[in-house]
């Protein structure tokens, strides 16, 4: 499978492979490639717990992870994307489909042009907002970075862009401000994380 995934895709990506779940792992820390194509069945660790690794861990969770399998996509495509897989394939592979949703991904991920600088950096805070369905949601969230306009965080709600929340900084209960959902990243899984933008100049935010 790994040599007919290179036949049609070397032409146009730069393919790096192995069949070895850590090495798997390793290459993904080290190279941080666009996308991870991943079949559920290999030696020592399943697909599953790949899957699961490479989007809980925050140098590689915004890799977007395409499950390829000969499993019917009824069984195990809704559980994967549970686990943030971020597209589902059966085998025989639909190529079309996969270049296709390759061509997506890439777009997506050009470099964001930033006109403030972000800082990596863990704050605990808690959201107040409604999510798409209408209903009202209180949930604490960590931040992965910052900026003095925004910041960017692991959220379990389902917005919509442009959704606004209430921001507080958890520990201290202190009202922060609004801010708006400006982008997202796996959206309807179980883990979305979203970059908020805060509305207006906020009140004693942790860069001021």
């Amino acid at each position: 499978m790994r040599e007919l995934l290179r036949d049609h895709l070397e032409d146009e990506y730069e393919i790096i492979e192995t069949g070895d779940a850590s090495e798997a792992l390793a290459l993904a820390l080290q190279q941080k490639p666009d996308c991870v194509l991943l079949d559920l069945v290999m030696p020592k660790f399943s697909g599953f717990e790949l899957c699961q690794t490479l989007a809980s861990v925050s140098l590689t969770q915004l890799i977007p992870i395409f499950i390829i399998s000969g499993e019917p996509a009824e069984k195990y495509k809704a559980f994967c994307q549970n686990l943030g897989a971020a597209e589902y394939f059966e085998k025989p592979l639909d190529f079309s489909r996969l270049k296709a949703r390759l061509a997506d991904v890439l777009k997506a991920k050009q470099p964001e042009r930033r006109a403030e600088v972000r800082i990596r950096l863990r704050v605990l805070l808690r959201l107040e907002g409604t999510d798409t369905s209408g209903a009202k949601f209180e949930v604490l969230a960590t931040t992965e970075d910052v900026s003095a306009g925004g910041f960017f965080c692991g959220c379990p709600a389902q917005l919509e862009k442009d959704s606004v929340v209430k921001v507080f900084l958890s520990q201290e209960d202190r009202y922060i401000g609004q801010a708006r959902a400006v982008r997202s990243e796996r959206r309807n899984t179980a883990s979305p994380h979203y970059g908020f933008q805060f509305v207006e100049k906020p009140s004693r935010w942790i860069l001021q």
